[in-house]
């Protein structure tokens, strides 16, 4: 007999999963959080839930904003239930559920004045977000662009912002006006410096309509850099099967993860901050060395055997790693083109990271996808890969295994597998790219000319030309036999 998520019945759920042994209503908001989605309350969530258990940090509650759709859906589920989420960490000896609640509130989306409102209680200290790569409106160098419709659109209307950054800055205004000092805004999105890269989105945005108070935000708001790690699928009506067949609880959207979990932060906490180096966030001076690890080695790693299995047919990514060809080409890009330019990592051995990231890989509790993996390419090449492809080229490297894994990115954007199953759209920008792709079956260039990818690449013979070479041979071979011909190379 499973039990309905709720505050009321914890008590009952208590026998199956750790439930949250603090008094929440005695909880205080003290972060506002963009984009409650699978990874934050998998993460963030998760540390703070750990933090409140020891009796600490009760004042930094979190309470939860958005402005796309799926936003809307999400707080819909979470109020139905009180805002707990189920959380279950699967590793390869043990499944464990624990039920978290630092969560408090969410605001509907699209009330923004209720939004802006909230941001300008001074019982706010940190505004955190996680809206995705895709959602920092910046090119191919991570230069945000004021031009698109969206942000122009903020820039028009700043009293009626629709964006994050819109919001975030309209909020900073109005705690200015009431004489309040500035949050923090703290990215959690997996970018490299993705404190700096929110700074310029909000700085740019406000630019649009106050050039003084964007300079004022420039020069006394904080934004640290973070790191974040974990892999988190989507949740499906798999996921939330199995949350009620085996621990009896009927959670709306609970979240899947593995039992790993990393954070490290730069400490410019101006306003304050919970005491999150008591359970397991690591506060460092510069989180350079750490995030350049994390997205080349793990999230260019999942690029790498995302789109050849993609091709294959594998559904889960624990298959791709038993795939032996695809198993085969991620050790050996990682280990010629990737762990070499990637700089050293305080106290890290970058062969034993690697070594940890296939067996996260490998578990197959998990039940990550390779579409998953496939998502959004356009917005993660140019942050995962592109940066190894451009530090092989300065070191006097052809970059054979990158350009391969950008002919099979093209390939998959084909729209079809080897085996001729349709692959539906999984891109913002799908139609484009298969446009591209088609074309460049006769001219490989018209792919590389995506500059907002691949800046100037598409003019350096070194990877323009073995491009174009796995490209070709990808369509004369597939993909299982252009693996075995890359693997065969010295």
């Amino acid at each position: 007999m499973s039990v309905r998520l709720s505050e009321r019945t914890l008590s009952e759920i208590a026998a199956t999963a750790a439930v949250p042994r603090y008094d929440r209503s005695r909880l205080a908001a003290g972060i506002l959080h963009f984009g409650v989605g699978n990874f934050h309350r998998a993460h963030q969530a998760v540390y703070l839930d750990d933090l409140f258990e020891t009796g600490e940090g009760h004042d930094f509650a979190i309470v939860g904003a958005g402005v796309m759709p799926s936003d809307q859906a999400m707080r819909d589920k979470l109020a139905s239930q009180d805002y707990l989420t189920t959380v279950v960490e699967q590793d390869n000896a043990r499944t464990s559920a624990r039920v978290t609640g630092p969560m408090v509130d969410m605001l509907a989306v699209g009330d923004a004045e209720a939004i802006i409102e909230r941001l300008a209680d001074p019982a706010i200290r940190i505004v955190s977000l996680t809206v995705t790569e895709g959602g920092y409106f910046v090119d191919s160098d991570g230069v945000f662009d004021p031009s698109h419709p969206a942000i122009a659109a903020d820039g028009a209307s700043p009293d009626q912002p629709k964006t994050v950054f819109g919001l975030i800055g309209a909020g900073l205004r109005r705690r200015s006006e009431r004489g309040l000092a500035p949050f923090t805004v703290m990215s959690c999105d997996n970018i490299p410096h993705n404190g700096k890269v929110c700074r310029s989105a909000v700085v740019g945005t406000m630019r649009l309509s106050d050039p003084a108070f964007a300079d004022w935000i420039d020069a006394n708001v904080a934004f640290p850099n973070g790191m974040v790690d974990r892999i988190t699928p989507a949740t499906s009506q798999r996921e939330i099967d199995h949350c009620r067949e085996t621990f009896g609880i009927e959670d709306a959207w609970p979240v899947y993860c593995e039992e790993f979990k990393q954070w490290v932060l730069e400490d410019d906490f101006p306003a304050g901050r919970p005491a999150l180096e008591k359970v397991g966030v690591q506060f460092v001076p510069d989180v350079s060395p750490y995030e350049a690890m994390k997205i080349r080695i793990l999230n260019g790693g999942h690029a790498i055997i995302a789109y050849p299995a993609g091709l294959m047919d594998v559904h889960f990514v624990h298959e791709a790693m038993e795939t032996d060809l695809v198993a085969r080409f991620l050790d050996k890009v990682e280990r010629d083109e990737i762990i070499p330019v990637v700089p050293p990592v305080p106290d890290t051995d970058l062969g034993d990271y690697f070594s940890l990231i296939k067996r996260r890989f490998a578990n197959p509790k998990i039940g990550d996808t390779v579409r998953r993996l496939c998502l959004d390419g356009s917005n993660r090449q140019p942050k995962f890969i592109v940066p190894s492809i451009l530090d092989n080229l300065k070191a006097g490297r052809a970059p054979e295994g990158l350009a391969l894994e950008s002919a099979l990115w093209c390939r998959y954007c084909r729209g079809t597998s080897d085996g001729g199953t349709a692959i539906e759209p999984n891109d913002p920008n799908w139609d484009k790219l298969v446009e591209r792709a088609k074309a460049a079956e006769t001219d490989p260039s018209a792919w590389l000319a995506m500059t907002d990818v691949y800046g100037s690449l598409k003019d350096e013979p070194r990877f323009a030309e073995p491009f174009a070479r796995w490209l070709a041979m990808l369509a004369e071979k597939g993909t299982a036999e252009t693996l075995r011909v890359y693997l065969g190379k010295s």
